[in-house]
């Protein structure tokens, strides 16, 4: 059984760990914006008419393009 208290140490070099997906699509939206997202990540829910809750129900539900997502979030962290 996992300790709570424990919880933070269990994945210490892993950037994501911690961070929802509402705040990684918040910040990235913040930099990039809906149109430069859509350029740099081909989906359609970042193409028509986008929202952030409308963003969020389609990437928790489609793992190819959350990790699409993250991996633009891990580079835009590196690069920042």
């Amino acid at each position: 059984m996992k300790n709570a208290l424990n919880s933070g140490s269990e994945q210490p070099n892993n950037p994501l760990h911690g961070v929802k997906l509402a705040e990684i699509l918040d910040k990235l939206v913040e930099t990039y914006g809906w149109e430069v997202l859509a350029l740099k990540i081909n989906i359609n829910c970042f193409q028509n008419n986008p929202s952030i809750k409308s963003s969020l129900k389609f990437l928790r539900k489609t793992p190819w393009a959350r990790a699409k997502v993250e991996q633009l979030y891990l580079k835009w962290l590196r690069e920042s």
